[in-house]
């Protein structure tokens, strides 16, 4: 309420005398309320909204200078604890981050129009974060649907990072937030290599670990399945591995959730477990810049390490995959079944090719093949980046795995390209 009174009151302020004393009453009560109760608010964007809110209030109410000290102080702790060196959320979702990014910048406006000095506390946070959000983006200025993740607005996400002054570039690599990146020609990869966020963060984690999205151009083609709005069973099937383009090992999830119930109701939907270990090595090839990570969520059930590579060519045209299934235990064991999947994004179009694997005609007419070793089969699927529940495809190749070392080889390459 007091976000929108700042953002969109100017009619109200500029009101007749006794309508706007009524306002900055009802204004400094609210303030009151929120600066004693912002600690109180559950962990991540929200507790950060509510202290940054705490300091617009502040800001909008000059009669409390040593208020304003106090809050900006707790929004500087709010950084601490929330925003990784790399500029990444601690929930490792890209849309928290970016409503992180909105509040910190209009902390920062504020105290411009208060004619304070920014503490470098804010100014470094800022810096770094709109990097990251370019990190995630995709060719159609949206985000990738990582952790949660939505879409969001692209002309929002190019207005806000319009007020970056640095304008600092997207690294390949983002170790604390757990992420890889690639681009080449018009083709966008990114890479899943982190694990759960810790627990009070993970109410809207994802069981993502290894999956992938990738576009050409303004297309995107291969996604996760994205998040529910909506406090249902539906939501929590999409926080699970198999929604997301990965690896499943005897159709369990990486990752598990707190029941409904007593702990849930306390607690919130927490992610728990997830992989111990994850390893992560990038490398420049002649072929193109290449990624390696492996994670052993399934190491102590099944005794199995997964690992993953993606390769994508300079020219962006061919992105090549690989992923094994490595035995790590002695342990005995009956045969488990995997699948490989590949969330198809709504706009392309899936059809079998007759010269073997799968024809993805895109929107703009651009083509892509896809092809693997194994049998692929194309299935049902779901996709909600914009919020909207779409009926969509996913490739699947499936097979089992006992002792020895399984290899699945795959790769996507654009149809007719020069």
């Amino acid at each position: 309420r007091l976000l929108n009174i700042f953002a969109h009151g100017r009619t109200a302020f500029e009101s007749d005398a006794a309508l706007r004393k009524k306002l900055f009453a009802s204004i400094r009560e609210q303030a009151r309320i929120l600066a004693r109760t912002a600690n109180e608010t559950p962990d991540g964007i929200l507790r950060f909204e509510a202290v940054s809110v705490a300091a617009l209030s502040a800001l909008c109410l000059p009669d409390k200078p040593k208020q304003i000290d106090q809050t900006i102080a707790r929004l500087e702790a709010e950084i601490a604890r929330q925003i990784f060196a790399d500029g990444g959320h601690i929930t490792r979702s890209p849309e928290a981050l970016l409503h992180c990014y909105r509040h910190l910048t209009l902390v920062m406006d504020a105290l411009t129009a208060a004619r304070r000095n920014i503490p470098q506390t804010l100014r470094s946070a800022h810096d770094r974060m709109a990097p990251m959000i370019r990190f995630f983006r995709h060719g159609d200025g949206g985000l990738a649907l990582f952790q949660g993740s939505g879409e969001g607005d692209p002309r929002t996400i190019s207005a806000l990072l319009a007020r970056d002054e640095v304008r600092g570039q997207p690294h390949a690599h983002a170790p604390h937030s757990g992420y890889q990146r690639i681009v080449s020609g018009h083709t966008f990869v990114a890479m899943d290599c982190g694990g759960t966020p810790p627990d009070a963060f993970s109410t809207e984690a994802h069981a993502s670990t290894l999956s992938f999205e990738f576009s050409s151009a303004a297309q995107r083609i291969v996604v996760n399945c994205g998040a529910s709005t909506q406090q249902n069973q539906l939501q929590d099937v999409l926080r699970a591995t198999a929604a997301h383009s990965t690896i499943t090992l005897a159709d369990l999830s990486t990752a598990f959730l707190i029941q409904p119930g007593i702990a849930r109701r306390l607690l919130g939907a927490r992610l728990l477990g997830g992989p111990d270990k994850i390893d992560t090595n990038r490398m420049q090839t002649p072929q193109g810049w290449s990624i390696t990570a492996s994670h052993d969520a399934y190491a102590e059930q099944y005794g199995f390490v997964i690992e993953r590579m993606l390769s994508l060519s300079p020219q962006g045209l061919v992105l090549t995959g690989r992923d094994r299934l490595v035995p790590v235990s002695k342990t005995k064991r009956g045969s488990l079944p995997f699948a490989v999947r590949f969330h198809i994004h709504p706009d392309v179009r899936v059809s079998p090719s007759q010269g073997g694997g799968i024809l993805l005609k895109l929107a703009n007419g651009e083509g892509w093949r896809f092809r693997a070793t194994g049998q692929i089969a194309i299935e049902e699927s779901i996709y909600l980046g914009t919020g909207q529940a779409r009926k969509t495809e996913q490739l699947v190749v499936v097979g089992a795995v006992r002792d020895a070392e399984v290899q699945v080889d795959w790769l996507f390459e654009q149809i007719g390209a020069t």
